[in-house]
């Protein structure tokens, strides 16, 4: 092998999209007791994944539309970290959003709400265009190199 050579590791792919996933749903919930726990009596898995709860139509609805784009946000932040090339952003983000869209279909059946697809579309191409832009800034980052003086 050569310096910059990148191996596929399946089982690497497969621990950043778990603990993507996980981060992204504990930031989910942390944001949804901010916003929507004064509102509501209990917070439960329906705020999560069920299509009917993000609505425009109510203040709740707003505070979790606004729960689910912050942690869009959050979540560019998390694929800085967690994968840290910019060309790989997009894959991850539409794989988180898959499985939230297959967990939303097993909990509570397809969405056929349009608000759902709106937030949820501005939700992936913000997660996938900020943590690109994070991970460009990073990547393109000038290499700090010591100077050092030969004492004679």
């Amino acid at each position: 092998m050569f310096y910059g050579a990148i191996v596929w590791d399946p089982w690497l792919i497969v621990a950043q999209i778990v603990c993507l996933q996980c981060l992204y749903y504990f930031t989910l919930g942390l944001f949804m007791s901010i916003l929507i726990g004064s509102r509501v009596s209990r917070i439960s898995l329906v705020y999560f994944f069920d299509y009917s709860t993000m609505t425009t139509a109510t203040v709740t609805g707003w505070c979790v539309v606004g729960s689910f784009l912050l942690s869009s946000i959050a979540g560019a932040g998390y694929i800085l970290y967690l994968v840290e090339r910019a060309k790989k952003c997009l894959d991850f983000s539409a794989t988180l959003y898959i499985i939230h869209l297959i967990l939303c279909i097993l909990y509570g059946g397809w969405p056929s709400s349009i608000t759902w697809w709106i937030v949820n579309g501005i939700g992936l191409a913000v997660m996938a265009l900020f943590g690109e832009w994070l991970c460009i800034r990073r990547e393109l980052r000038e290499i700090p190199i010591a100077r050092y003086r030969s004492i004679v």
